[in-house]
């Protein structure tokens, strides 16, 4: 399993306390939850620091994957216990952005059938990993740097957004090999997988649209103004039986309607620094982490599209694009805001 190392880390008290929620009941249904927050260490050899973009959690296996940039490893978290598997041996580079100078290396994860894919910004890889074993399988590459790596389930293929030439390269989920680019007028950010309505839905961070791509054609069926302004809008989620998009603004959340032209139905403020969002369709949960205000807005949608507020948890600065497990816990990745060697876990309990 090319050197993969097992360790354990211990759960480290970051906010001490329970931050009650504002109305309403979190994940695990319990209108008198409350949460508690906590670091969870992550192995940075000696750094002091790991840099983060996206993170996936697996809910067949119950696994947390969390690409490691400036490290160049991907650990995994079995959310059971808070252990933690690494796996290493991933490119890495530094390259100057606006006058600093940035680590690359890998950042991209999205879940699969069997298999989790990573891509990797320092060689422009994609690398299938056995979801149970964390053997490495067979990788690819595309020749621009990949940024949202996301699996396509029904045509069993691997889509890769490309911002710095306005393409997603998709590629065949078990050779790797590219099958198709498809360019675009703006510069992808953002997917959603909406296997119910056959679309995948992207953004144009420059454009300030929200799309929506046929999976089969790889035709633009919709364009949407996503209204987030100069910043443009980033992460999705997708609530499929509804039809609600979730978009990610860099100060708040806002829900579109696939099924009536976009029509934008509600929005919440976030606090600053969202990247990215996650949505639970089990307790209709929106979870969104800001990483510049350092706080996690946990927010209800009805049936009517309108959002409103559950709790707002305050975290660490640099923590944002969360993912949310079975049992309601948060776990969010790290950017490049605050020195943190690990994840942040916002853990639900009860009075």
């Amino acid at each position: 399993m090319l050197g993969m190392r097992r360790r354990n880390f211990l759960l480290l008290t970051m906010v001490v306390g329970i931050v009650p929620i504002a109305v309403g009941a979190e994940a695990t249904g319990d209108e008198n939850a409350t949460y508690a927050v906590h670091t969870l260490a992550l192995p940075d050899h000696g750094q002091g620091n790991i840099t983060m973009d996206y993170i996936a959690y697996d809910p067949k296996t119950g696994y947390v994957w969390v690409p490691a940039i400036n490290i160049g490893t991907v650990d995994v978290v079995d959310t059971t216990n808070n252990s933690v598997r690494e796996i290493p041996g991933f490119a890495t580079n530094e390259v100057e952005v606006r006058g600093r100078k940035r680590a690359q290396g890998p950042s991209g994860v999205s879940i699969g059938d069997g298999l989790v894919y990573i891509g990797d910004r320092a060689d422009s890889s994609v690398c299938a990993v056995d979801e149970r074993t964390l053997a490495r399988k067979t990788c690819g590459h595309i020749d621009s740097t990949p940024d949202g790596v996301v699996y396509v389930a029904p045509t069993k293929e691997v889509w890769v957004t490309a911002p710095r030439d306005n393409s997603v390269r998709i590629l065949d989920s078990l050779t790797m090999t590219q099958k198709e680019k498809l360019t675009f007028e703006g510069r992808p950010e953002g997917y959603a997988v909406d296997i119910k309505r056959g679309v995948l839905y992207m953004n144009y961070e420059d454009k300030d649209l929200t799309t929506a791509i046929d999976l089969k054609t790889h035709k633009t069926v919709a364009k949407w103004a996503a209204s987030c302004g100069e910043d443009g809008p980033h992460g999705l989620s997708i609530d499929q039986e509804t039809g609600y998009l979730f978009v990610a603004c860099s100060t708040r959340a806002e829900v579109l309607d696939v099924g009536h032209n976009g029509a934008q139905l509600s929005s919440i403020d976030t606090g600053d620094g969202v990247d990215d969002l996650n949505y639970s369709p089990a307790t209709h949960t929106l979870y969104v982490g800001a990483a510049k205000d350092a706080r996690l807005t946990v927010a209800r949608v009805d049936g009517a599209g309108k959002l409103s507020l559950v709790a707002v948890v305050p975290t660490h600065e640099g923590a944002r694009n969360g993912v949310v497990t079975k049992d309601g816990t948060v776990y969010l990745g790290h950017s490049q805001l605050g020195q943190l060697p690990g994840l942040i876990v916002v853990s639900p309990s009860r009075k």
